[in-house]
């Protein structure tokens, strides 16, 4: 098992924790407002491009000429909050949910306050008392982690690297 799956393994494990003693906990399948209000371009390492490229791969050719776009998109833009270039806009789920980077399988159930690394309509539900009993997980250990993975480069440069050398590195 390598680094990066035994990360995703403990992550998935707290996100079903917290799920299922919170069923009405609000990040799950129909809610996208992360992948919406996002404040920076997503960071990944070469692991998480490497499995990341392999769910893009995958995709149909419309599907995946539609990310093509909004990563240009992106890339010319510096406005924010930036929209993810992978949501798809009118199902509003991700056609790479299975191979998403790890920032995205921590959004909601990891906390880092200072960063503003949390999502604004859970905290809503912490302060007024709603989830005081939930044991967040610690996004600066992730990020220590993940650093022991290499470096990493923003998506849209992964993805201009793999366009250019014709979709096959």
């Amino acid at each position: 098992m390598t680094a990066l799956s035994r990360l995703h393994r403990e992550i998935d494990a707290r996100v079903q924790n917290i799920r299922e003693n919170h069923p009405d906990w609000l990040c799950g399948k129909g809610c996208d407002q992360c992948c919406r209000r996002l404040a920076e371009v997503p960071q990944l390492t070469a692991t998480e491009w490497a499995l990341l490229r392999d769910g893009l791969a995958a995709l149909t050719p419309e599907c995946l000429q539609e990310v093509s776009r909004k990563m240009a998109a992106l890339g010319a833009s510096a406005a924010r909050p930036i929209v993810c270039p992978l949501l798809d806009s009118s199902t509003g789920a991700c056609p790479v949910y299975a191979q998403r980077p790890v920032a995205c399988r921590t959004y909601g159930f990891y906390a880092q306050r200072e960063l503003g690394l949390y999502c604004h309509d859970i905290e809503s539900r912490v302060d007024d008392g709603r989830l005081a009993d939930v044991v967040w997980g610690n996004h600066d250990a992730i990020d220590h982690r993940l650093a022991g993975l290499g470096e990493s480069r923003p998506l849209t440069e992964w993805f201009a690297g793999w366009e250019s050398a014709g979709r096959g590195a």
